[in-house]
């Protein structure tokens, strides 16, 4: 159901930004506005990043195999890194570099009012896509407030669209503001500003993504809530003297990877103990179905204690 509707997001932002590309480097073409231009690119690299993100979806539903036995569902992790780097080295590199240069070299926006136009259509379609990815955003983050809900989110593809789109949305107003000064004040400086401001909002979007991948990428725990009902479920269960551990991490935005070390009381036969993993394994992935994959250890406190001594 999350990768569904992952990818109605993705697809969403896509044909938004595909639409939104064509017109804004004609645009561009036709007034030599420096800050059209940088908005040109910016549209260009989210294009290229929802299928990215495309890419990583379809490659993270592959099945296990003998040499990714659990899966490839962090693929999307590495293919949303690949976009948070894409957004920084192209978009707002190429940016900071034509404003800079127009800046240095300020020249007059000719038909300002394509600019305006195109500005306006872009942000229908940013605002139309922006909205599909808040939406499917704040159905996931439940009654936890919105930074700690993107602090917490497991899912990439939806975080990136809504880091994007917010970020092109703050780059159109931007940009019509840089022109609307060029021309009134008629004062081309102001253009070049622009695209330098996009850059720098482009460049904080890419840094803010890369930080929430990277701890994704490099393997993440599943939520506290998650982690305190499966020590409830244990604990609660017949046999169990103890909870040694606890160990979590996400596989995928709906693939968590559990490891138990429990303590079972010593007058239960191998078959009860077997018979308890069983049971406990039905329980608690029913509870949580994101969790596929479950290992239980048995181990007594004292010789978990002298494990991690």
């Amino acid at each position: 159901m999350a990768h569904a509707e992952s990818k109605r997001v993705v697809h969403a932002a896509l044909i938004g930004n595909g639409l939104i590309t064509i017109t804004k480097f004609a645009a561009a073409s036709v007034t030599g506005s420096s800050a059209m231009l940088s908005e040109g690119i910016h549209s260009l690299v989210d294009t290229g990043n929802q299928l990215l993100m495309l890419h990583g979806l379809r490659r993270s539903q592959l099945p296990a195999d003998s040499n990714h036995p659990f899966g490839y569902g962090r693929e999307l992790y590495f293919w949303a890194f690949v976009v948070a780097i894409m957004i920084f080295a192209i978009g707002a590199g190429v940016s900071l570099y034509e404003g800079i240069i127009k800046t240095l070299d300020p020249h007059p926006v000719a038909n300002a009012y394509i600019n305006y136009i195109v500005l306006g259509l872009a942000a229908v379609f940013e605002a139309g896509a922006w909205w599909v990815a808040f939406k499917a955003f704040r159905r996931g983050k439940g009654s936890r407030g919105y930074w700690q809900a993107f602090r917490d989110s497991k899912d990439p593809a939806i975080i990136t669209v809504l880091f994007e789109d917010s970020a092109a949305l703050l780059g159109l107003v931007v940009a019509f503001v840089g022109i609307g000064l060029a021309q009134l004040l008629d004062a081309p400086l102001f253009d070049g500003l622009a695209s330098v401001v996009i850059g720098v909002i482009l460049a904080a979007t890419a840094a803010a993504l890369a930080y929430e991948t990277k701890g994704l990428l490099i393997g993440e725990s599943a939520s506290d809530e998650i982690r305190d009902d499966v020590t409830t479920i244990v604990k609660g269960a017949r046999g169990i003297q103890a909870v040694n551990e606890v160990l979590t991490m996400h596989m995928g935005p709906d693939d968590i990877l559990l490891n138990l070390s429990v303590d079972f009381a010593d007058d239960l036969g191998s078959a009860e103990v077997e018979a308890v993993i069983s049971d406990l394994e039905r329980r608690i992935k029913a509870a949580h179905p994101e969790i596929k994959r479950l290992f239980i250890e048995a181990q007594s406190r004292a010789g978990h204690k002298a494990a991690l001594d």
